[in-house]
């Protein structure tokens, strides 16, 4: 070896040395560990002034800084290559990681439900609240108005039969889901609710024609029969409509779908609310002005549940919120809530207009489609993503370590 040169290990330690004189690493510890001597050939012992040349820069360094190990937890920030005289210069933290999943793959399997189950949530709540319409036009004497809820409310209910049995693929398994009756499962207590409420309401709607049948015979008895079976009918149906209206909104939250299961409180009520608001359009599509103070104050009162519900899950959900901010579904809770603002206004400045409270009506009845679909496709949305599912249970977890409720 050259007489005078530097060894290797103390040049390391002076640059080590001067990087912690410029703040790059914060001193933690000292390099010497007691028990341990001096490394083979690496000159005198830790603590030990160097043997460097006299008048040597690095002698001078490594003498006058302590030896310092730069700790593994130092966050990102702080590891920077600064410059002379405290200038910034070049950083070298890690770029910040992007979000992905197992090979880019979803972790939830989305939903296989096509339309036609969004269409269901749509006929189910039309159903309810057009039997509740007609309960109210019965009990306060308004037969156009009663009318027009049971007619609906059988169109809509045979609607809803087909749209599900069209999804279950067989009319048999329909039949099959009867033969169990299983209070926690949100799916057979809707089937059980659809069969209770189905012949009531058909019962009803049938009744509206029984002043069509002949006056004698069996016809006659029908005739005379009908009208007070179809009241009780009716009222049975509208007993049982809120139950309607609001199971398929549970029936959501009890999966696995993010957006959905986050929205447990929100969805019954923005289903109830949009129910009462398109039983309401149907009463002022149908019912003359003079009969229609009933749907105009259920289309207030759905309103006000719809626009506050959609309003909750678009803000109060966090990052799951997101879903049903953007895309589609975004597009379409925009509209639901502009037709909802739009239905209410005419419903309530159009009480002489029959053209005005049609197309209030018209309103309603449009904006519960978009509710209801725009829900339906926020929820896929938030299926297909996996951020949507893996960050908001890191952030459970943090909460759960942290103490937090």
């Amino acid at each position: 070896m050259t007489t005078g040169r530097i060894p290797v290990g103390e040049r390391f330690r002076g640059f080590r040395a001067r990087l912690a004189a410029d703040g790059v690493f914060r001193p933690q510890r000292s390099s010497v560990r007691l028990g341990h001597g001096p490394k083979v050939g690496a000159g005198p012992a830790d603590g030990a002034p160097p043997a460097s040349a006299p008048g040597s820069a690095d002698a001078v360094g490594a003498a006058d800084a302590p030896v310092v190990v730069p700790p593994r937890d130092v966050p990102p920030a702080a590891r920077r290559r600064r410059g002379r005289g405290g200038r910034g210069g070049e950083e070298l933290r890690v770029p910040e990681a992007e979000f992905t999943s197992y090979y880019g793959r979803p972790i939830l399997k989305a939903p296989v439900w096509r339309w036609d189950i969004a269409a269901y949530l749509f006929t189910g709540g039309l159903a309810a609240g057009s039997s509740l319409l007609a309960a109210g036009g019965q009990l306060t004497g308004r037969p156009a108005l009663r009318r027009a809820g049971r007619v609906t409310a059988l169109g809509a209910v045979t609607a809803s039969a087909y749209f599900l049995v069209n999804d279950l693929g067989r009319p048999a398994r329909f039949h099959h889901m009867l033969r169990v009756a299983k209070p926690t499962s949100p799916m057979s207590v809707g089937t059980w609710i659809l069969t209770a409420y189905g012949p009531a309401a058909g019962l009803a709607a049938v009744a509206e024609g029984a002043r069509l049948l002949p006056e004698r015979g069996v016809s006659g008895l029908a005739r005379r029969l009908l009208p007070p079976a179809g009241q009780v009918a009716g009222l049975a149906a509208a007993a049982v409509a809120p139950a309607l209206a609001t199971y398929t909104g549970v029936l959501l939250a009890g999966t696995a779908v993010p957006s959905w299961h986050e929205a447990y409180p929100e969805l019954p009520t923005i289903f109830a609310g949009s129910a009462l608001a398109s039983g309401a359009g149907v009463g002022l599509l149908a019912a003359p002005c003079a009969q229609a103070g009933p749907a105009r104050r259920m289309a207030v009162a759905g309103a006000a549940l719809e626009l506050w519900g959609a309003h909750s899950v678009e803000t109060r959900l966090g990052l799951l919120s997101e879903p049903y901010r953007l895309g589609t579904a975004g597009r379409l809770l925009r509209a639901g809530r502009l037709l909802t603002a739009a239905g209410v206004v005419g419903a309530l400045a159009g009480r002489r207009s029959r053209v005005v409270s049609a197309l209030s009506g018209t309103a309603l009845l449009a904006a519960s489609v978009a509710t209801r679909f725009g829900i339906f496709h926020g929820g896929v949305a938030s299926a297909r993503d996996p951020k949507y599912t893996v960050l908001p249970q890191r952030e459970r977890i943090r909460r759960r370590e942290s103490g937090q409720v």
